[in-house]
């Protein structure tokens, strides 16, 4: 990949991240990550930066690969806010070419299988996992046809928003369930005997 990719460190932020509601400054940390993608940017921690260092701010079609936990998991940043970073904990990986390699195809090969085992085998550490630069720059990525790339793409959004439908019908069913159980039985619990 290291062929394909620039690869770098979130922002070395001194220190922990003080959150400031408000702050000019959004940040993207490991929490924010799933499998799935991103969490809604109204989520990210708000901040204000100081230092004379100017940041690397996050682009459109930015990856984002977590490299350090259980989960190492990679997700498309679309459309950030014009001054956001992401933790130190997180790889930003900015694809050369991307009308060779689309970054959400990247994004969703990091989170395949193939990869996941072989950054398995490679993690560093006993109690919690890191993934070294240069093990991810050594990850193997398979670039297909430009086709069979948005393919996938589209077939991941599809499951996507099938399981949040099925979710929102399972929700919907267990609360009409409490709304019955409360209209039938809450008159017979409602006085001591």
């Amino acid at each position: 990949m290291g062929e394909l990719a620039d690869i770098r460190l979130g922002y070395p932020f001194r220190g922990g991240i003080s959150e400031v509601p408000g702050g000019a400054v959004r940040v993207i940390q490991t929490r924010d990550l799933s499998r799935d993608g991103l969490k809604p940017q109204s989520d990210w921690l708000t901040t204000q930066m100081e230092g004379r260092k100017q940041p690397d701010w996050l682009l459109d079609q930015d990856v984002l690969f977590a490299a350090r936990g259980t989960h190492t998991y990679a997700a498309l940043v679309t459309l950030p806010p014009a001054q956001t970073v992401c933790s130190p904990h997180l790889y930003v990986i900015r694809v050369r070419a991307p009308q060779q390699l689309l970054p959400a195809f990247l994004a969703w090969q990091l989170n395949q299988a193939p990869i996941q085992r072989y950054l398995r085998q490679w993690a560093e550490g006993s109690h919690q996992l890191s993934i070294r630069r240069t093990v991810l720059e050594g990850a193997l990525v398979r670039i297909p046809p430009l086709e069979q790339q948005r393919t996938a793409i589209k077939l991941q959004r599809a499951a996507l928003a099938e399981r949040d439908a099925l979710q929102a019908l399972i929700t919907n069913r267990e609360m009409e369930l409490a709304m019955l159980a409360e209209h039938l039985l809450a008159n017979n619990y409602g006085s001591h005997p």
